[in-house]
């Protein structure tokens, strides 16, 4: 791999399980509220960064452009509320590495057997150290982790359509990175706004929204810049490669899980980790 785009990927895996972490603290708000929250949030917070690319790269946008950028919202919508609804199940530490080991592994497959790449054998070692890990870390804790496993599986299965489809979007269709993400967090608000401005919900955002201010700023700050990251990766290096190696991410989130949210089985979940480095380490080398 590219020694650029692992770089960035790694960047990108701590801002990732930071951003998680904010967001397994407001699991017991109404999941489409919190998501539709973080949405706009980033739409607002990262509205200079795109308007100044705009005048500056001056793009030409077309409706073969907006029909791909749509499918991927789709899917990252669908990500985004399974996450938020597993979170309110399950662990940070079981629902994130189910999660995160299910889509690589899928991701990493697809582009195998259908886009035609060619990782080596250190580079097909360490997808498979990496998703063993992940399910080893997965084990061990309360009585809700067979939710959180379910719902993890089930998110993971998102996270593998988006990363192949994305890696396409900015490779094959050639959309510019900041564009597919900033256009996705768009289209996400606009989507979830008649649910979450309706009659039913109307009225939980005000006070979702006084008691997660911080979590929500901070989460559509590093989903932004964590997803941003790994979008230029896959301009740099191949889908098969980039998905395993962001799952470093997967250690930080089982340390916060247990540190900050005292969630049990850490120690496990920490011997566990040791494969995912392993696995990491065979991709960078591959």
């Amino acid at each position: 791999m590219d020694p650029r785009a692992l770089v960035l990927v790694l960047v990108a895996a701590v801002a990732h399980a930071s951003w998680n972490l904010l967001s397994k603290q407001a699991a017991r708000t109404d999941s489409l509220v919190f998501v539709w929250l973080v949405a706009a949030a980033a739409a607002v917070i990262w509205s200079p960064l795109f308007a100044g690319y705009l005048l500056l790269a001056a793009p030409r946008l077309t409706w073969a452009d907006l029909a791909v950028i749509g499918v991927s919202a789709s899917l990252h919508l669908g990500y985004f509320v399974l996450l938020q609804r597993g979170y309110g199940s399950g662990d940070l530490s079981v629902v994130y590495p189910v999660a995160r080991g299910t889509g690589p592994m899928l991701a990493g497959l697809v582009a195998i057997l259908f886009l035609g790449e060619r990782p080596t054998a250190a580079g097909i070692t360490g997808m498979v150290l990496v998703g063993v890990g992940v399910f080893l870390m997965s084990g061990g804790s309360g009585r809700g982790d067979w939710k959180g496993l379910a719902f993890g599986l089930a998110t993971g299965l998102f996270i593998a359509a988006y990363t192949v489809w994305d890696s396409r979007v900015v490779g094959a269709f050639a959309v510019a990175p900041i564009m597919l993400n900033y256009l996705g967090e768009v289209g996400r608000a606009l989507a979830l706004a008649p649910a979450v401005l309706g009659r039913r919900r109307r009225a939980l955002v005000l006070p979702a929204w006084r008691a997660h201010r911080g979590g929500i700023l901070g989460a559509a700050a590093l989903a932004f810049v964590s997803y941003q990251l790994v979008l230029i990766a896959f301009t740099m290096a191949p889908v098969s490669l980039v998905a395993p190696a962001r799952e470093i991410s997967v250690l930080i989130a089982v340390v916060l899980g247990g540190r900050l949210l005292a969630e049990d089985g850490l120690r496990h979940r920490l011997l566990a980790a040791g494969v995912i480095v392993s696995g990491v380490v065979a991709i960078a080398l591959s």
